[in-house]
């Protein structure tokens, strides 16, 4: 094995994820989904389930900074919903 190759090895840290953990990756898939699908109708409830969604994913693998976003977003859309 290569030095280059060593490196590599060191860097990447290779864990399998849990069931849990593979559960909220699929509803953040389905979150950015609705994310998508909300940009072309600009309807408030499909930016608030993508957030939704998108929140339980970011939240599982502790990405804190982005879980902050995504309340920001949630917040701002509920606030467009009920005004």
């Amino acid at each position: 094995m290569s030095w280059k190759q060593k490196v590599l090895k060191f860097l990447v840290r290779s864990r399998r994820l849990t069931p849990g953990e593979k559960l909220a990756s699929r509803i953040g898939y389905f979150g950015a989904g609705f994310l998508v699908a909300a940009q072309w109708t600009i309807e408030p409830m499909l930016y608030i389930a993508g957030f939704c969604c998108v929140l339980i994913q970011v939240a599982s693998r502790k990405q804190w900074n982005l879980v902050a976003l995504n309340i920001n977003g949630l917040v701002a859309w509920i606030k467009h919903l009920i005004t």
